[in-house]
């Protein structure tokens, strides 16, 4: 899992470490992490505060380590230059997002009123053979 981490120098053994920042949950999804510590058993050519990103496996294992400032100047053209984000397009994503809630809303309570009307029937229609049996059998 891809994670962004800073270089820490461990100030009681001098040893460095990653500080655990994020970790990738989708492509464009991250999430916060809690200032998880791992030991940097390996050799690397970054200094004490740099960012960088590294992918572990489900051990904690690093697997590749590299330098973000690539992938932050990335970010940075694609969302923070020409204006892309602003707080009107915040707030016109916002509404995207309430406007999409309520219709999900609406179509939830459609279908569950469906799925109610589908069970009244489906008990209507077991009363009906039932009475059709008892007919049968009275004949």
């Amino acid at each position: 899992m891809l994670h962004l981490a800073q270089m820490k120098k461990n100030p009681s053994s001098g040893e460095m470490e990653l500080l655990l920042l994020a970790r990738q949950t989708s492509d464009d999804l991250w999430e916060i992490m809690s200032s998880e510590v791992i030991p940097l058993k390996l050799p690397v050519p970054f200094g004490n505060g740099a960012l960088v990103l590294v992918k572990l496996d489900g051990e904690q294992k690093i697997i590749e380590i590299e330098e973000a400032k690539d992938w932050v100047m990335g970010l940075i053209e694609t969302y923070l230059t020409n204006g892309l984000i602003t707080p009107e397009w915040v707030e016109k994503e916002q509404e995207k997002v309430e406007q999409w809630r309520q219709e999900i809303t609406v179509k939830s309570l459609d279908l569950t009123r469906r799925q109610l009307e589908l069970e009244t029937q489906k008990e209507q229609l077991q009363e009906l053979e039932t009475q059709l049996k008892q007919k049968k059998e009275d004949l």
